[in-house]
């Protein structure tokens, strides 16, 4: 029974230890809170509801008509900036498929956020 206990202890050991290597680009950050303004120019804002849909500028848009409506009113501006507002509890995927039209397109995102 010892000798079960001393293989438990050394995969508990040697997991402990490997488990920090497994993500070493990953930064242990303690975030700012969200207080005051953002100082980046909005030219559109996307915001996404709990339900799935999908607003540019206030204006209700589909899933696929996104990239559309964003090129059309960031169309001539000189550093094009989205505000992406994602209603507490919307899925990641939702705000990824936002985060990459504006990466195809050389859009900067800015996440909105409550502030404290």
């Amino acid at each position: 029974m010892s000798s079960m206990t001393d293989i438990v202890f050394l995969l508990l050991v040697f997991f402990l230890l490997t488990s920090s290597n497994v993500t070493p680009d990953a930064l242990n950050l303690v975030l700012p809170k969200a207080k005051g303004k953002t100082t980046a120019q909005q030219n559109a804002s996307v915001s996404i509801t709990k339900g799935g849909a999908y607003y540019v500028n206030k204006e209700r848009v589909s899933e696929y008509g996104i990239e559309r409506e964003l090129q059309a009113a960031l169309n001539g501006q000189e550093n094009p900036t989205i505000i992406l507002r994602a209603e507490e509890g919307v899925p990641i995927e939702k705000a990824v498929l936002v985060m990459d039209i504006a990466n195809k397109n050389n859009f900067k995102v800015v996440l909105a956020v409550r502030p404290n």
